[in-house]
């Protein structure tokens, strides 16, 4: 077979044709073999999957977190086969063997590409739009990056210089997440951005016709987008020609993200299932599967056909990833030499390492003093601001409220921006009101690597959230949720804005730790064995979300045993513990009102403050008795929302005081006392669960 070029700009010849027709076979064969999956797609994508993994990233199949690499994100990611076969062709590690295996049990290729599952795979995509967000935290990632480590360098010439490329399906472009990132993209002027459409007009309804009528080019080019169109060729196949030329001018753009649309036909060359609903997500059948390998020159007696030559072809990519990586070492090891004292910072951050001293810059409050949790945390974040620059984030337009501006001089923001805080480096992000894309962008960020990332807003508002942080606790990333006004207790703004069930609901996301400080003392303590759980020592990490509050709580001296999650605040006294009060955040000061009580009344009461119950259940059984013991039935827990949580850790004889239903617009102190947030009613709970126990 000949290997000379077909065309002058690219080199594209008979064997990266056979390739491409390679992948598409193996799309089909793929999902032929398991019986379901999403064969259409990954057969249209095919030239441009394979133009972007042989001919234009930057990339090192044995090193696939090599730090000067190219970013791919497959966000259409029904279409996983697209991103496995070029894996595959490329020599990340999958074999024909994985292809095989595609969507069964203990396999390398499950149905939609996963996160440290699978080498190469840069993030966990399936619900559509997630990938879009994610591709723009990661631009935004590698610009923050850029200004830690290398921030005089010229364009396009720091070691840290790379790009991310995405592909979106129509789906990912109706999902609001998308249009909500996209946004946030344009305004930062990304221009280390590449977005291609796959623009094949089928969703599982059929034509999408059925939904959407606008011109989406004209969209991206309102949200500040550098927009091209690829035309097909005349048999409606993709043009790799004339998507590498639209690549090169999008990288020749480096004041805005680049969006290619790339008009497709569904399974081509498919005779009888191109274009239609049915290959979007179905088998294409035995006889079409056969039907289009003879119309691509492939054996239809024949499964999983893939020539000697093929693959020893496109394994070349080893070859070219380890000229690319020894290439670009050169210019890291030249800036090396250059800047000690950043290598010296990013050795230390690679390395999963905070810097030297960092916790001594942790604020003590003084106990007594009424502070809310969330100005504690603003104080928190301004201290470590100054000690660990890789700390970044800000809100989703909520920064006075959710106390999150770790810099006020300092915003990121993109040159030209007439803002006189604006830097293209800066430390405070501005997610603009777009909770969702916020959290998706954040999953993109920690995905990067190289920066440690947080966002606020209000804790009802984690809803708009959930979807990406269901996914940051399905990926173990390293980002910090502050969710504030955390409970009925922010007053005056009503039912609208007053969480209820999302304390319980967050906690039953796997992974994510939810994290409810007491008291000022207790949110900096949260907020170092946040940051410590983000190192290396404590191999697979989580997410975290901190429930913070609006008003103020009375500040108790610091204990160091908040970081095991929950700890004895006050010790029962005159004798073993009769009953036990748990509490979390600012109903801990009921609690504690109520130990009091019980006291004077000769009932010896303990105090367990329980900012976090997923840290507190990491613990060894010893440490949960020592808390909780056994022989103590009686027992009260306090928390202003629902009681979901709290049912394993009072049992049978155990009282909950909680709320069942929503709130209501009025003072946050009539509240709880309309609510029954008081100290008589956690004694009175106590008085009763002793009852009971004794029965």
């Amino acid at each position: 077979m000949s290997t000379k070029p077909t065309t002058t700009d690219l080199e594209w010849t008979e064997l990266d044709q056979r390739a491409v027709d390679t992948a598409r076979v193996l799309a089909m064969d793929s999902v032929q073999k398991v019986g379901n999956g999403h064969p259409g797609t990954a057969m249209s994508l095919a030239p441009a999957a394979y133009t972007l993994f042989q001919k234009v990233m930057r990339h090192d199949p044995a090193d696939a977190d090599w730090t000067g690499r190219d970013r791919f994100v497959l966000s259409a990611g029904h279409s996983s086969l697209t991103l496995y076969i070029q894996l595959y062709l490329a020599g990340f590690g999958l074999e024909l063997d994985d292809l095989k295996a595609f969507r069964t049990w203990g396999s390398k290729t499950p149905g939609h590409p996963e996160y440290g599952h699978t080498t190469g795979v840069e993030t966990t995509t399936g619900p559509l739009g997630q990938g879009v967000a994610n591709a723009v935290g990661m631009a935004m990632a590698a610009r923050y990056e850029r200004g830690l480590f290398d921030p005089k360098a010229p364009a396009g010439e720091s070691p840290f210089d790379h790009f991310i490329y995405a592909i979106a399906g129509d789906g990912c472009l109706q999902e609001g997440i998308s249009g909500e990132a996209s946004s946030l993209a344009g305004h930062q002027k990304l221009g280390n951005l590449i977005l291609l459409w796959d623009d094949n007009h089928i969703s599982i309804e059929g034509d999408t016709e059925t939904a959407i009528s606008e011109d989406t080019m004209k969209r991206y080019e309102a949200y500040g987008w550098h927009v091209q169109r690829v035309e097909p060729k005349e048999d409606g196949d993709l043009d790799p020609q004339a998507l590498f030329d639209a690549i090169q001018q999008a990288k020749a753009v480096t004041d805005k993200p680049s969006f290619i649309a790339m008009r497709s036909i569904i399974a081509w060359p498919a005779p009888n299932a191109q274009n239609t609903e049915a290959a979007h997500g179905s088998a294409l059948g035995d006889e079409e599967v056969a039907a289009t390998k003879r119309v691509l020159g492939f054996d239809p007696e024949q499964t999983f056909e893939v020539s000697d030559e093929v693959i020893a072809h496109t394994r070349k990519a080893l070859d070219r990833g380890r000229e690319a990586k020894a290439e670009w070492e050169k210019g890291f090891a030249a800036w090396r030499t250059a800047d000690g004292e950043r290598a010296a910072t990013f050795d230390r951050i690679a390395a999963g390492e905070l810097p030297k001293g960092w916790e001594e810059q942790l604020p003590v409050f003084e106990t007594g003093k009424g502070v809310a949790t969330r100005a504690a945390s603003g104080k928190v974040l301004q201290a470590l601001g100054a000690v660990i620059p890789e700390l970044w984030g800000g809100s989703a337009d909520l920064a006075g409220s959710n106390n999150t501006t770790i810099d006020k001089t300092s915003s990121f923001l993109p040159a030209g921006n007439p803002l006189p805080e604006a830097d293209p480096y800066g430390r405070t992000i501005h997610f603009g009101i777009r909770e969702h894309s916020m959290a998706a962008e954040m999953n993109g960020i920690a995905l990067h690597g190289n920066t440690r990332i947080y966002g606020g807003t209000f804790l009802v508002f984690s809803d708009y959230m959930r979807n990406a942080v269901r996914l940051s606790a399905l990926m173990h990333l390293p980002v910090t949720y502050v969710w504030t006004h955390d409970s009925v207790g922010l007053g005056e703004d009503g039912p609208t804005h007053q969480p209820v069930e999302h304390l319980a609901s967050l906690r039953a996301i796997p992974g994510l730790n939810v994290v409810r400080p007491a008291d000022a003392n207790e949110t900096a303590i949260a907020w170092r064995e946040i940051l410590k759980r983000y190192t290396k020592e404590f191999g697979k990490g989580a997410p975290h979300g901190l429930a913070l509050t609006r008003q103020g709580v009375p500040t108790y001296e610091r204990n160091e045993d908040a970081a095991k999650g929950g700890y004895v605040l006050f010790e029962a006294e005159g004798g073993a513990p009769e009953v036990i009060l748990i509490g979390t955040g600012s109903e801990v000061q009921l609690a504690v009102e109520a130990r009091e009580q019980l006291q004077a009344a000769g009932v010896a009461t303990r105090v367990v403050s329980m900012p976090s119950v997923e840290w507190f259940e990491e613990q060894d059984q010893g440490y949960r008795d020592s808390v909780l013991p056994p022989s103590v039935k009686a027992r009260v827990a306090v928390e202003a929302g629902i009681g979901l949580t709290w049912h394993r850790f009072v049992g049978d004889a155990g009282r909950i005081v909680s709320l069942e239903h929503f709130g209501a617009s009025a003072d946050a102190k009539v509240l709880f006392r309309e609510f029954g947030f008081t100290a008589d009613a956690v004694a009175q709970a106590a008085r009763e669960s002793i009852a009971a126990a004794q029965r």
